[in-house]
């Protein structure tokens, strides 16, 4: 399993860093990311902080793991400046909180978020056909999410990603131990969201693709 959204307290997760790689680690984890929830008020403070921690355990776990950030709630107009900032702090992996169902997310954040270049737009909710095709000419990655509340969109966003042709990526938006799941468990959601076994390997492929991707920006 690869993750690339994950969360510690040092935005609303329970778990510090080390605590949280030790048990993705344990889970059978090949690859994290920590992408704590920012915007303008925090990003300088979380992303450092991630950084210096991961950089310290790099070579104590078996898994790859990145920095990151989530860029959350922010209104669109800000959204580019913070995705460049939070690259510029060393994310390697930046993720925006996409237009879910089960929040009030500005609208205009999903088209802002691919528009900045951001690596995946976490759980897109009802995305629009103009901006699937935009997420796809910028190769941004949409997710299907494990997380609750946030999944009810998940079968939307499968069927309209396969029809246009977006890559897609899982990740679990994990806040707690519980949220962590297996690659099994993963196929399952992926299965549960129309997505046929011919493309379930595609989207564990992206999610490789763009750690990889990440790895090379530390």
């Amino acid at each position: 399993m690869i993750d690339l959204h994950t969360h510690t307290l040092l935005s609303d997760g329970e778990l510090l860093p080390f605590e949280l790689v030790r048990r993705a680690e344990a889970a059978g984890y090949r690859g994290l990311a920590i992408t704590d929830h920012v915007d303008a008020s925090n990003i300088d403070f979380a992303v450092p902080r991630i950084v210096k921690a991961l950089k310290k355990l790099r070579a104590h776990t078996s898994l790859e793991v990145v920095p990151g950030a989530e860029i959350t709630h922010a209104p669109p107009a800000l959204i580019k400046d913070l995705v460049k900032e939070a690259r510029e702090l060393g994310a390697c992996v930046v993720v925006v909180h996409g237009e879910t169902l089960a929040e009030p997310v500005a609208p205009g954040t999903n088209r802002a978020a691919i528009e900045a270049g951001a690596d995946i737009l976490a759980h897109p909710g009802l995305i629009t056909e103009e901006d699937l095709l935009f997420a796809k000419e910028n190769a941004v990655a949409l997710e299907i999410t494990s997380r609750k509340g946030h999944s009810i969109s998940n079968g939307y966003v499968a069927r309209m990603a396969g029809k246009f042709g977006v890559r897609l990526v899982i990740d679990t938006d994990s806040h707690s131990p519980s949220d962590l799941i297996t690659r099994e468990h993963a196929q399952l959601i992926l299965m549960g969201a129309g997505i046929d076994r011919e493309r379930l390997q595609s989207v564990f492929e992206n999610s490789k693709i763009i750690l990889e991707k990440s790895l090379r920006r530390i």
